[in-house]
């Protein structure tokens, strides 16, 4: 048996994939520390949700970008819950912006907020992880990444960043597995957002990529976070530097 409660960090947990994925992996011996840039009250009803679920929750704020933050949520999580299992690192946002009026800036925020933010994650948690229960880290990547069509929007920025993300993902999971952690990414495919939730894509657009889903519809985030639920199981433990792609057939 476990020594202590399963310790869980969800980046980005405050609405969406994240909030999902808190309530997938929540229940009786789990703790969840749940991490929101400024979305306070949605993070602590996600929390609630966790605790009425029988785990237990506390709220994080910050930004994924500041190079300092990533290690503070590591440092919270083994303060308040004496150490860390699993790792789910979901903080990001999409930008659709053409190549042609890409500026640096942008290009560097989109780096900041997925790449370099899930390095700095990584390099924070693996010493911590390899001394887990089961350890596991879980990367949210993105169809963009792979998906490039003359019909079908395209987000430069954030698929080069989902790109280095998933290559990370397999040096990470050869560097980890002496240590039994796994590290594997999930790539959603077109997702519903929250009702409240900020969305780079028009709700015409929404409703025309239906038709270019096999499935007929766009996935849910609990379509999402029951795969990041299972690949951070125990029982995932021989799966390792995979991309899960959760997008209804779309390719």
């Amino acid at each position: 048996m476990p020594s202590r409660p399963r310790t869980i960090l969800v980046t980005g947990a405050a609405s969406g994939i994240g909030a999902a994925c808190c309530r997938a992996l929540a229940g009786p011996g789990t703790s969840i520390l749940v991490h929101t840039r400024k979305n306070e009250a949605g993070a602590e009803a996600v929390a609630q949700a966790v605790r009425a679920a029988g785990g237990v929750a506390e709220v994080m704020l910050g930004d994924i970008a500041d190079p300092a933050m990533p290690a503070a949520l590591v440092e919270r999580a083994q303060a308040r819950f004496g150490g860390l299992d699993v790792v789910v690192a979901n903080a990001g946002f999409a930008d659709r912006t053409p190549v042609a009026s890409l500026t640096e800036a942008a290009f560097a925020r989109s780096m900041d907020t997925v790449l370099w933010a899930f390095l700095r994650l990584a390099q924070a948690a693996m010493p911590v992880l390899a001394r887990g229960e089961a350890p596991r880290l879980v990367a949210i990547s993105s169809f963009v990444a792979h998906v490039f069509r003359t019909d079908a929007t395209i987000f430069p920025a954030t698929a080069a960043a989902k790109a280095g993300v998933e290559a990370l993902v397999r040096a990470l999971a050869v560097e980890a597995a002496a240590s039994g952690t796994t590290v594997n990414a999930v790539a959603p495919g077109f997702t519903q957002k929250d009702a409240s939730g900020h969305s780079a894509m028009t709700q015409a657009q929404w409703d025309a990529v239906r038709a270019r889903i096999p499935l007929g519809r766009l996935g849910t985030p609990t379509d999402v976070a029951q795969a990041v639920a299972y690949l951070a199981s125990p029982g995932a433990g021989y799966v390792t530097g995979q991309v899960l792609h959760v997008n209804g057939g779309l390719i």
